[in-house]
């Protein structure tokens, strides 16, 4: 299907309205990223950070090394889920060695994660773990650091997925000698520059790219369900559905359609401005997914298993928030005549979503990504603690009330 930019004409501009990092698109990403490195960055020591499945599978990755020439002064070909501090600190000495003075990240959010964090590191000259662990922002993700350097080394990322790390300030690390993830958040700064190309994402497995589109999806339906949202914040959740669930219902009919892979990473855009730009609180399917993590569970698989049944728990004390999130929904023809072919003419938003995620194929209970009975308890007990649990609009004040979820789900 023909590109809705049809790659003659870039359009470049922020991403969010006063927001640090800016969008580009319309021309191919190898042409983008050449471009800017040399008229906005002026950069001419480039370190890239690749996706290994990227680099094993496809030829972007010489592509990419082919645009930018003798820039190119070191690549890391791939890291490993959860973004390890050992691969960080790897980076971060290499990256000091080369003099890079930018990085590039080609492939999903842990690349762009490790980047965030390689860029404080090297600001702060932090090479060992001691050194990281009094970088980051505390157990809880949000200590505010102001003792710390700000990072200087600009990046530029382009994704391949539709995580949204890209647009966010904050980055999450794991310490492989505690096991614990955690985050880096101010001074920490996202890319300065985030290069769309809907072609380059053909070659995303289909799970990767529905599941993490599923989580941006996850982020307008918490954020207009909230009891904290704005009309401004509604009414950007609102677009990023519009865009998101035609879109990846297209995707997954047929995957090839570049003009429905462009809608969903615009709608990604809209989705993280609800979070990252209003700051709206999330909810239960945030809180209780973030502790699937660590049991190998993804978190665009958390979204597709937990977000219908958070709908049905709230819809005691948000019924009206979920009516307006209905309706985005119907509003589309698309989305409607699926709707409509299964009778869910009077179906709520719970049963509406279970639907559409079904549809895509996606991973509807725990059962089916090997979480069993024996882990329930203490994945409510871990749920808890999470700061978007007591921000749910019926909060999970106890064990009891985690598990009521969890039981909805468990298959």
């Amino acid at each position: 299907m023909t590109s809705p930019i049809d790659f003659v004409e870039e359009i470049y501009r922020p991403a969010f309205k006063d927001g640090y990092a800016y969008i580009s698109y319309g021309l191919p990403f190898t042409t983008a990223c050449a471009k800017h490195i040399d008229e906005t960055f002026q950069a001419s020591r480039v370190y890239i950070i690749a996706s290994g499945s990227l680099a094993r599978n496809t030829n972007h990755v010489i592509q990419l090394q082919k645009a930018l020439g003798m820039k190119v002064v070191g690549t890391r070909i791939g890291m490993r889920p959860h973004t390890l501090w050992s691969e960080i600190l790897e980076i971060t000495k290499e990256a000091k060695s080369l003099d890079a003075d930018i990085l590039v990240t080609l492939g999903a959010g842990s690349l762009t994660d490790g980047a965030k964090i390689i860029a404080l590191a090297l600001a702060n000259e932090a090479y060992t773990f001691e050194d990281l662990d009094r970088l980051h922002a505390g157990d809880d993700w949000s200590q505010q650091r102001n003792d710390i350097k700000k990072p200087e080394l600009p990046i530029i990322s382009i994704p391949t997925s539709l995580s949204g790390g890209e647009y966010s300030f904050l980055g999450g690390g794991t310490n492989d000698r505690t096991h614990q993830k955690h985050g880096f958040g101010h001074p920490t700064r996202g890319p300065a520059l985030v290069i769309l190309d809907p072609l380059l994402t053909t070659t995303t497995p289909e799970n990767v790219w529905l599941q993490s589109g599923v989580r941006a999806v996850d982020h307008c339906v918490e954020g207009m369900c909230s009891l904290s949202s704005t009309p401004e914040s509604d009414a950007d959740a609102a677009a990023g559905l519009k865009l998101l669930v035609p879109g990846l219902l297209k995707c997954k009919a047929n995957g090839q359609d570049v003009d429905a892979r462009m809608k969903c990473q615009m709608g990604v855009i809209e989705a993280m401005k609800v979070v990252f730009q209003h700051g709206v609180p999330m909810g239960a399917s945030h809180g209780i997914g973030h502790q699937l993590g660590p049991l190998g569970v993804g978190h665009g698989e958390t979204s597709c298993i937990l977000l219908p049944a958070v709908c049905a728990y709230n819809v005691g004390v948000n019924a009206e928030r979920q009516r307006k999130v209905r309706d985005v929904l119907w509003a589309d023809e698309d989305v409607a005549r699926l709707f409509d072919a299964r009778g869910l003419q009077d179906a709520d938003l719970s049963q509406l979503l279970d639907v559409f995620i079904a549809e895509l194929g996606m991973p509807r209970s725990l059962k089916a990504v090997g979480i069993g009975e024996d882990k329930l308890d203490l994945l409510a007990e871990n749920s808890l603690r999470d700061r978007w649990s007591a921000t749910n609009p019926r909060p999970l004040k106890s064990k009891e009330d985690v598990m009521e979820i969890l039981k909805m789900v468990q298959g």
